[in-house]
């Protein structure tokens, strides 16, 4: 008969979140992450197996706890208004980062853009994600109206998906509202057909 595990396993889970968020996966050692779960290195593979799936399911608890809680929160208002309030709260946090740790997401996707595809997987499945949730708002307003359907909803996303990434990254040199502001504002013009942003045509403008 199995002995019951004698520890918290949401707790230790959250201060993995932690303890990655804190130093990254390469800067967390297994023996950080056991002291900071408060757990032997015995318990933590036997729980959670090794490193990789340690990250993979703390990543899973923090993406549920930020953007999945905010998806579910803000699928709620009409279209525009949810991408209003998704990126005045992505604002309001990156402001209140006074330790500038960032997004543990984003940080992700600058450490782990030289590893191997299955390392990068899941950080790849949440972006998708993310998009997923742009894309939805988007094709939504297209369908009411309080959104352009000069462009195609799949740019749009990604459009979303980039100052999004964006504004987690930059905000980590240094939390500055008019610079954070100034990427949302013309995006959001633009949702409301009130600007276009293009491209150049480089075939006739060569660079």
């Amino acid at each position: 008969m199995a002995r019951p595990r004698e520890f918290d396993e949401a707790a230790a889970l959250d201060a993995a979140v932690q303890c990655f968020w804190s130093n990254g996966y390469e800067g967390a050692s297994i023996r950080e992450l056991a002291s900071s779960m408060g757990i032997a290195g015995a318990s933590l593979y036997n729980a959670f197996g090794d490193k990789q799936a340690l990250f993979n399911r703390a990543l899973a608890r923090y993406v549920d706890q930020s953007f999945q809680d905010r998806a579910r929160r803000f699928e709620r208002l009409p279209p525009y208004l949810a991408i209003c309030a998704f990126f005045e709260e992505i604002i309001a946090r990156s402001l209140a980062d006074e330790r500038r740790q960032g997004c543990m997401l984003v940080n992700s996707v600058f450490e782990f853009s030289l590893h191997d595809d299955a390392a990068q997987a899941p950080i790849i499945d949440v972006v998708k994600q993310i998009e997923a949730f742009f894309r939805g708002r988007v094709e939504a307003g297209q369908a009411d109206g309080t959104i352009t359907d000069a462009q195609s909803v799949e740019d749009l996303a990604r459009l979303l998906l980039g100052a999004l990434m964006g504004i987690r990254a930059l905000a980590r040199l240094g939390p500055d509202r008019e610079l954070l502001e100034g990427i949302v504002r013309p995006i959001m013009s633009l949702l409301r057909g009130d600007e276009t942003l293009a491209l150049p045509d480089l075939d006739r403008h060569p660079v």
